[in-house]
């Protein structure tokens, strides 16, 4: 009896997602959109609090694209399709993102999908959009475990989920390794966020030809160089781009140094040193 509610709710929750879903997508699009189908997708990926939902948002407001956020739909079957194989996971990405993309009218649009879960699906769903790109937008990982301290997701004391029915907390998930997941529910709060920042970091690394690689501190510095790059990666025109990528800020760049403590940022080197160092911030 407990198995059927949980299924009632799961599917109810499905269908209330979906519908709320495609409203705001369709909110995004525009009149144009309806009829004809694009399938240049965009996939942002890269860890959370990386700058994926600036990148994505930016570059769904560009002319004949549509951001269509984090779709909580797709969020929250990542867990399940992650062990299936390639083929499989790209069957079901689609089936996901093509419903919402006709529920929201935008199917001729560029659709831009920006969950940051979808860095361990990457190769499932490029096989899905064979003329897909992914962006992967790449940050300092210790001022990235700054930023997940702050909001806690992650941290031993927090309860509650998120729009994806994903618990909060200090659980082990689906993207710890199998023989450290009794470790990964022990060690410090900013030990777990760093865990977080290299597990999905080399996930979102792994189709490097299709993939756009974009550092959250190039784009803070110098956001006009990197909206050409990234334009012409996509085929896109820069001009536009220039001017979203133009609100970026670099006021969190080296937010560790002041407020990571000696002891955090140990903790932080030990579970992420080498990774840092080969991405040059150490």
């Amino acid at each position: 009896m407990q198995a059927l509610v949980h299924a009632v709710r799961q599917a109810s929750w499905a269908a209330s997602t979906y519908g709320s879903t495609a409203v705001r997508v369709a909110l995004r699009g525009s009149p144009l959109s309806v009829g004809g189908h694009e399938e240049r997708v965009v996939f942002v990926v890269g860890s959370p609090r990386s700058g994926t939902t600036f990148v994505g948002g930016s570059l769904g407001s560009q002319p004949g694209f549509v951001d269509l956020g984090e779709v909580p739909l797709l969020k929250a079957a990542v867990a399940r399709l992650a062990p299936l194989p390639e083929r499989e996971q790209a069957r079901r990405v689609r089936r996901i993102l093509e419903r919402v993309r006709r529920l929201g009218l935008v199917r001729r649009l560029r659709g831009v999908e920006q969950t940051p879960e979808m860095s361990y699906l990457l190769p499932g769903a490029l096989r899905a959009y064979p003329a897909a790109t992914a962006v992967h937008v790449l940050r300092d990982g210790r001022d990235v475990v700054c930023s997940l301290l702050e909001r806690g997701w992650l941290n031993a004391r927090r309860n509650g989920s998120d729009d994806a029915n994903q618990p909060y907390g200090a659980h082990a998930r689906f993207w710890v390794e199998p023989e450290r997941r009794e470790e990964f529910r022990h060690v410090s709060d900013a030990r777990r966020a760093a865990w977080a920042w290299r597990r999905y970091v080399t996930a979102a690394r792994a189709v490097p030809e299709r993939t756009v690689e974009l550092r959250y501190e190039q784009l803070a510095a110098d956001p006009l160089t990197v909206a050409d790059r990234v334009a012409a990666a996509l085929g896109a025109t820069p001009e536009p781009l220039q001017n979203a990528f133009s609100a970026a800020h670099g006021s969190s760049v080296g937010r560790w140094r002041r407020e990571l403590s000696a002891e955090e940022l140990a903790d932080v080197e030990a579970e992420a040193g080498d990774l840092l160092a080969e991405l040059g911030y150490v």
